[in-house]
């Protein structure tokens, strides 16, 4: 699988099938489930969920909480679209 055919499955009612939690994630934060995609990854003490996590909060607005999340995944928080940082943290969890 890569990122095209990780967009296309978008259209379809379930993830793909496999899917690792981080995909699974990310797949329904690209169907508009906020709300499911935070269930997936807040437990999870790992810094691809806290990327993930970081992620989310940027989305949601809530930059304080997401600068946390960030730090907690090594990373900074990036300069770039949401629509490009969904795609870079897709990229990477495939």
């Amino acid at each position: 699988m890569n990122l095209i055919s990780f967009k296309q499955s978008l259209a379809e009612n379930n993830p793909p099938q496999n899917s690792s939690v981080y995909l699974k994630a990310l797949w329904q934060e690209g169907k508009g489930n906020w709300d499911k995609a935070h269930h997936l990854v807040q437990d999870l003490e790992d810094k691809n969920a806290s990327w993930i996590h970081a992620y989310l909060h940027r989305k949601e607005g809530d930059i304080g909480n997401a600068d946390y999340w960030y730090r907690c995944a090594g990373k900074k928080r990036p300069d770039v679209s949401l629509e490009n940082e969904w795609k870079e943290i897709v990229t990477a969890m495939l």
